[in-house]
């Protein structure tokens, strides 16, 4: 077998994370791999390429591969009937941001703090003007910190030495940044992963949890891991996930496909010791092992929910779940599978509720006889419907240059199937650095045929959940030649607002308080943190009315409309 899909915008920094997971997807595939390299350009076509984690792009290789209650748990008191748009304007529309190996930002260690700033800012802009709704900045790549931290270490990618402090804070930058520009934030953490042995393990920061307590760690071939297997690692994990939430206004809690390691050839996981301790209750170490990985999700989310429960958890697994060979209720692929080689029981987590969405990595091409990009988004729909939690699907655009990924089409060629999916939700892609760069063009074409239109973020709130947020009020728009700037004044608990265009003759209705005019997905001109938009295409001669956002993403009560003035 060989393992086609590597990231071939991809530093070769990353060549050791590659070279292994490559090694791993051709052990439990059971080929050989002779058409790889270890920088991933090569091509060969049995396992399924699964993209970069979103962590580094290495998990490709592996065969597989405004505020509202900022710092307090208590949301604020409930306001006025909702006026909300049609369900169809809610869509996830995101792209990870990566900090790992310096994948996308900082564009390399040791940059000033102004500089790092400028580069953040620029992405941030970016995700804003390609009609993205949401950024998952990586804040914890190597058990350590991308924000000021009291029990982890400043990740080395900041500075070039970990523990080295850059001057600010990054992830408080971020989460303002991205709401300023009507972007979510989500911190998207590895829970378990050290990084490599040399130089990582070899050079731990004073407070590192590795270096506090060496025997949580486990060596895997040329990398190290927290184990899953200790209670106290799950309690640790879970309390640094929770020190972010608490502290940090962010709107949702990630993780990615890095649970137990993927396999090595010749290499085992030497848990040994905590099966020993803690395993008693389980006659199968492979079911352990999937209960320790269960039990860290459950407690994160719980804690989540207790903290500040508008704020999403969810997960991007390795695309397969498990193939139908192995299991009936799996997959018609024949590629590597989570639930065996990473221990990761995704569908448990969708149908346990244990994580709100579910991001798989669905990085190969629709067609593709191992791990076909159209059974894959079926078998993810028909997983997520009826349950409450959302599917959005992790998309490839690193691949975009690729055998098979050539020409325009090559990321709206994924929508035009999974796009038309109800069950479907919303993208996240990998990453936002093959956006501007490689999948440019690519990503321009999906735009014009798929996003015509803004979208609102899906929205967190419970069956039942009342908006939080009063009526927009004194909302006035004036024309400025071509273009029109809108503005209003400020809601109390407001994390967003979003601006409609009303027709000459539409939504005379909201004139009167609380009135609910409905105004449609095509109608939206854009959503900010501030309390000014400009609609740089106005269309006729009609008006516009603001909505506010609560924390949840609900939206209150339409606004009077506002006639257009010269």
């Amino acid at each position: 077998m060989g393992v086609r899909a590597r990231v071939a915008a991809a530093p070769r920094a990353a060549a050791r994370w590659i070279a292994a997971a490559v090694a791993a997807a051709a052990l439990l595939s059971g080929c050989s791999s002779s058409a790889d390299t270890a920088d991933g350009t090569g091509q060969a076509g049995a396992v399924p390429p699964s993209g970069p984690s979103p962590s580094d792009a290495s998990s490709a290789a592996a065969g597989a591969t405004g505020s509202g209650a900022a710092d307090g748990a208590e949301p604020p008191s409930a306001a006025p009937q909702a006026c909300e748009a049609d369900p169809g304007a809610r869509r996830m529309r995101g792209a990870w941001l990566t900090t790992v190996r310096n994948i996308d930002w900082p564009s390399e260690p040791g940059l000033s703090a102004e500089e790092q700033r400028e580069e953040l800012d620029a992405y941030l802009d970016d995700a804003a003007g390609l009609g993205l709704n949401a950024v998952f900045l990586h804040v914890r790549p190597t058990a350590d910190a991308v924000y000021e931290s009291d029990l982890e270490p400043w990740a080395r990618y900041l500075t070039g030495e970990q523990g080295g402090d850059p001057g600010y804070d990054p992830l408080e930058y971020a989460v303002e940044g991205a709401h300023e520009r009507g972007l979510e934030l989500h911190a998207w953490f590895n829970p378990y992963r050290v990084g490599f042995l040399d130089p990582d393990l070899a050079n731990l920061a004073e407070g590192h949890p590795a270096e506090e307590n060496p025997d949580w760690v486990v060596e895997h071939g040329e990398e190290a891991y927290l184990d899953p297997g200790e209670p106290e690692v799950r309690a640790w994990v879970t309390g640094v996930v929770l020190d972010v939430v608490e502290r940090y206004d962010v709107d949702g809690v990630h993780f990615d496909d890095y649970f137990y390691p993927y396999p090595q050839p010749g290499e085992a996981f030497d848990d040994d010791a905590t099966w020993e301790e803690y395993g008693g209750d389980f006659d199968d170490r492979a079911d352990w092992r999937r209960d320790n990985v269960d039990r860290l999700v459950a407690d994160v989310h719980e804690g989540i929910q207790a903290a500040k429960p508008w704020v999403s958890f969810g997960v991007s697994p390795f695309g397969i779940w498990r193939n139908r060979d192995s299991d009936a209720s799996g997959s018609r692929t024949s590629g590597l599978e989570s639930y065996d080689a990473q221990y990761a029981d995704t569908r448990a987590w969708i149908q346990d509720g244990t994580i709100d969405y579910v991001a798989p990595q669905l990085y190969w091409d629709r067609g593709f006889d191992t791990a076909d990009y159209e059974v894959l988004t079926d078998w993810w729909a028909d997983e997520v419907e009826g349950t409450g939690v959302d599917l959005y699907i992790g998309q490839a655009a690193y691949r975009v240059g690729d055998d098979g990924w050539r020409g325009e089409d090559a990321l709206s060629t994924q929508l035009d199937y999974s796009g038309e999916d109800p069950r479907v939700a919303g993208d996240v892609y990998f990453s936002i650095r093959s956006l501007r760069e490689n999948a440019a063009e690519a990503y321009a074409r999906l735009a014009e045929t798929h996003y015509p239109h803004p979208a609102l973020p899906p929205g967190t709130a419970a069956e039942g959940h009342e908006p939080l947020t009063g009526r927009v009020g004194a909302v006035a728009a004036r024309a400025d030649g071509d273009r029109v700037d809108v503005e209003w004044e400020p809601v109390e608990d407001a994390r967003f607002y979003a601006v409609y265009r009303v027709a000459p003759d539409g939504a005379a209705s909201a004139d009167g308080p609380g009135a609910c005019p409905g105004p449609e997905p095509e109608d939206l001109v854009g959503v900010t943190g501030g309390t000014s938009l400009t609609d740089a295409a106005p269309v006729g001669d009609g008006g516009y009315v603001v909505t506010a956002l609560d924390v949840f993403r609900s939206q209150g009560p339409v606004s009077a409309i506002a006639r257009v003035r010269g």
